[in-house]
């Protein structure tokens, strides 16, 4: 009894659930096989690169061995690292030699813990090319399959489209992780990206499970994101994610100098929501 008037009074979070305390993981004794998580959304701007990077940060703060796979031809995510692009082995590359150590395109950032498998804009030009390949959605299965077991989990930032290198990436992940932004147009491609993810696990790979939808770019004065994040919880219940990743100007400002929030900005509620996010990803087993 006294244990239920204890949660009783635990605060309500932004979903609406009393918050949980998500305890910091302990370290790991050893490193892989990786579980390999795609960011998926085919709406551009809900903060799927920003969500890549501080979330492979704040792993790796807590001890897990991270690569983030840069799956999108911007290279957003190269960048936001502070990692060079031109004249290096991308993952296009990997993709298009298939017998390439995908070893030579693994940069390690300025984050202890973190190597990167960069993008740039060439990769615009791989789905003309797989087009006419034989299992052309395993190719990067193929790719990772190499390396997995070096580290603990790896992040694949996809780009916004529902094309063929997001079904790669889908092929070859193990489960997805949906930012969702807390705004009204967001809340309408989702269910065609439920739909994918359901053909994906139906046809190429029955092993996918849906990690959880992240509220991102959340404003807790506005009316408009109150009611947004209210549908979201309550199309999907406890798939939605319990941490909230808030609207700052410190993730553009973090961008521009190559770092993630955590190390721009450690003690700013930004950052500590991404370890949060880290931590509850690992007490749901999302993550090792």
């Amino acid at each position: 009894m006294a244990r239920k008037a204890q949660q009783d009074e635990r605060p309500i979070g932004p979903t609406g659930r009393p918050y949980q305390g998500f305890p910091t993981p302990p370290k790991l004794d050893s490193h892989g096989p990786a579980r390999i998580i795609a960011l998926c959304n085919q709406k551009g701007g809900v903060g799927k690169t920003t969500t890549t990077i501080n979330l492979a940060a704040s792993l790796a703060e807590y001890g897990r061995k991270v690569l983030a796979v840069d799956f999108d031809p911007q290279g957003a995510l190269s960048a936001g690292l502070g990692v060079q692009t031109h004249d290096v082995t991308t993952i296009y590359d990997l993709l298009l030699e298939p017998k390439r150590d995908a070893h030579e395109a693994i940069v390690h950032t300025a984050v202890e813990g973190l190597d990167i498998i960069p993008a740039n804009i060439d990769l615009s030009a791989a789905e003309v090319h797989l087009v006419n390949e034989v299992a052309r959605e395993m190719i990067l299965a193929r790719v990772l399959r190499g390396i997995a077991n070096e580290y603990d989990v790896i992040l694949v930032d996809c780009q916004p489209s529902l094309g063929i290198l997001t079904v790669n990436a889908l092929t070859a992940a193990h489960g997805v992780l949906i930012p969702l932004e807390c705004e009204f147009f967001a809340l309408r491609g989702v269910a065609l990206l439920i739909e994918t993810i359901d053909k994906v696990r139906d046809r190429l790979n029955p092993a996918i499970e849906l990690d959880g939808l992240l509220a991102t770019m959340y404003d807790s004065r506005t009316l408009h994101s109150r009611e947004v994040l209210d549908r979201i919880v309550e199309a999907f219940g406890d798939k939605v994610l319990e941490t909230v990743i808030g609207r700052t100007v410190k993730f553009p400002d973090a961008s521009v100098s190559g770092v993630p929030i955590t190390e721009f900005a450690p003690e700013h509620p930004a950052a500590q929501a991404y370890l949060r996010l880290a931590r509850e990803l690992v007490a749901r087993g999302a993550v090792a």
